[in-house]
């Protein structure tokens, strides 16, 4: 009893406090939930929704925005390599940190800051010196948010609720995503360049207040880091128990293989048809703006697929959509064939999105470094992701986009071989309400 009050887990009901009708949902998740203020709760949701637009600066608008002012498919590569290597570099060392700060709110509101200053200096100045330094900073400042962002959520509302908030923090993501898409669709049109500068401003500005709006005092940081419950050890293990806990390595050159043929897809879509119609910011907005609402309607379903199909076939179905994206992609060049290509997109990222962090908890649950380890694997993943911004711009150089496009989407076959052998060490069973209350 004196660890669940000191870990902020509530005590299992008694089958006599229990209604009879709605068992069918986990029950101890309203319990969590009742301990978090619902003025945090609501933060939460403003700060992923505001997040969407402040955590990577100019994010997509920036290749597109590069393409139309001259810059090649592989210089544009070669930026975004660079800047996903630095990013790979710092995660670790930021899922360290957070998992042993009680600061978490600073580490997401510093690293927008930095980053909205980087992307307005890219944006008014966009030499080779700055563009480079901008995305260096955005680089190594934004890897810290992400991990910062899970452990706020899991010291929020426990292991239990960790899954099904998720799944909101997505929804509000994306929700804002798009928003922020409309928002530069009609600021750009209206007010040119100024309209995209005012529009960061304010995302970086209610990022902070939201951060202000969640009280530091309902944030658990024994269950932020993994320690929901004990698993025996004398205090949280070290990184050792990366290295002991193989599908969790597994997950990891699984999403490395997936994001090596994911990541580049998006930018070459919005380079490709920015330069022929000639108007980057509109066309990012609406390239973008589809896979964000198809990731809304996921982010909706992920639960109901998580508890009806198990998180196995959900991370399945995440891996098998980028193939058919990327065949669609090299073979229908028509401006339509976007509709399709991001509304998978929107189902392979954001169903992987989601199950991801829940596979990483149920594999670490106990240990105390769940953080570190959702960093590694973010680390990791990132291989994938950074090195394939070159590939894909040598293979733009070489023999067009349609060849990116199959390359890349091709690539995923191998991660869903993977996942088919290893799927029982990568995805270990939900812990049941017993083990969570004991």
């Amino acid at each position: 009893m004196e660890q669940m009050a000191r870990t902020g887990i509530a005590r299992a009901p008694d089958p006599v406090d229990l209604p009879a009708a709605g068992l069918g949902q986990s029950l101890e998740i309203p319990l969590q939930r009742a301990t978090v203020a619902g003025q945090s709760l609501v933060a939460l949701a403003a700060l992923n929704f505001f997040l969407a637009d402040a955590r990577d600066g100019l994010g997509p608008f920036l290749d597109a925005f590069l393409a139309t002012n001259g810059w090649s498919s592989m210089s544009l590569g070669l930026i975004a390599t660079f800047g996903g290597i630095l990013g790979m570099v710092a995660t670790p060392i930021f899922g360290a940190l957070v998992d042993n700060t009680p600061y978490k709110r600073a580490l997401i509101v510093i690293p927008v800051l930095l980053v909205t200053a980087a992307a307005l200096w890219t944006l008014l100045q966009p030499d080779v010196a700055i563009v480079i330094g901008g995305q260096t900073v955005t680089a190594i400042v934004g890897a810290v948010v992400g991990p910062a962002l899970m452990g706020l959520t899991l010291g929020l509302v426990g292991e239990a609720a960790f899954p099904h908030q998720v799944s909101r923090n997505e929804f509000w993501n994306h929700a804002g995503n798009v928003v922020s898409l409309v928002g530069v669709y009609a600021a750009t049109t209206f007010f040119g360049m100024q309209g995209i500068v005012g529009l960061m401003i304010l995302t970086a500005i209610g990022t902070c207040i939201a951060v202000a709006c969640i009280d530091a005092k309902k944030i658990d940081h024994n269950v932020a880091r993994g320690l929901g419950h004990d698993e025996g050890e004398p205090g949280p293990s070290g990184y050792s128990v990366l290295v002991k806990t193989p599908g969790l390595i597994l997950l990891a050159v699984i999403l490395m293989v997936f994001h090596f043929g994911n990541a580049p897809m998006g930018r070459l879509i919005a380079q490709e048809f920015s330069i022929q119609l000639g108007t980057p910011f509109r066309t990012t907005a609406l390239i973008t703006g589809v896979a964000q609402l198809a990731m809304i309607g996921v982010a909706v379903a992920a639960p109901f697929m998580i508890r009806r199909l198990g998180l196995a076939p959900v991370i399945l179905i995440g891996l098998i959509a980028l193939p058919i994206r990327g065949l669609i992609a090299g073979t229908v060049h028509d401006f339509w064939s976007i509709y399709p290509v991001q509304i998978l997109d929107g189902v392979g990222a954001g169903l992987l999105g989601i199950a991801t962090p829940v596979a990483v908890e149920r594999l670490l649950s106990g240990s105390g470094r769940f953080n570190v380890g959702l960093a590694a694997l973010m680390t990791i993943q990132g291989i994938g992701a950074s090195f394939s911004n070159a590939v894909a711009g040598t293979l733009v150089s070489e023999g067009g986009y349609s060849l990116a496009y199959l390359v890349h989407g091709g690539i995923a076959i191998g991660a869903i071989a993977l996942f088919l052998v290893w799927r029982h060490r990568i995805v270990p069973p939900a812990p049941t309400p017993a083990r969570r209350a004991a």
